[in-house]
């Protein structure tokens, strides 16, 4: 994560079960709530750490994994999770139907990520996904 100084970004290893994902969310609202960004900026930014945070948990191999968020300027933030799936299957693809109550979570992110992505993790040797967000203008 490029941030100008260590004290605009937060990490935490977690071990990759479902209480993590909650651990992450709350972690990434007080950090956020620290920092003194906007109501808004925080409940996207929370919302999208537990999507990428349960994915991480339901869809890849590995006991830990890697949560992290960055702010890059005062109105923009980074969000990422390294897995340890070192498989090279990357995320999953599935089209939820209108009834499946699960599946949607990489649809929430594209829709309120300014960007996003996946990469390799040089930190896990894993998948790392991240995301980005701007505050409102």
């Amino acid at each position: 994560m490029d941030v100008a100084s260590p004290d605009r970004s937060h990490w935490l290893d977690l071990p990759a079960r479902r209480s993590s994902v909650r651990a992450a969310r709350h972690s990434t609202s007080a950090r956020l709530t620290a920092w003194r960004l906007p109501i808004e900026l925080c409940a996207d930014a929370e919302l999208l750490v537990s999507e990428l945070a349960t994915n991480a948990v339901r869809h890849t191999v590995g006991a830990r994994f890697l949560c992290g968020i960055g702010l890059i300027t005062d109105g923009c933030l980074r969000l990422e999770v390294h897995d340890q799936d070192s498989t090279g299957r990357g995320l999953p693809t599935c089209e939820p139907g209108p009834d499946d109550e699960s599946g949607r979570g990489l649809l929430l992110v594209e829709a309120i990520a300014a960007t996003w992505g996946v990469d390799r993790s040089l930190l896990t040797g894993g998948n790392a996904v991240w995301a980005t967000l701007t505050a409102p203008l």
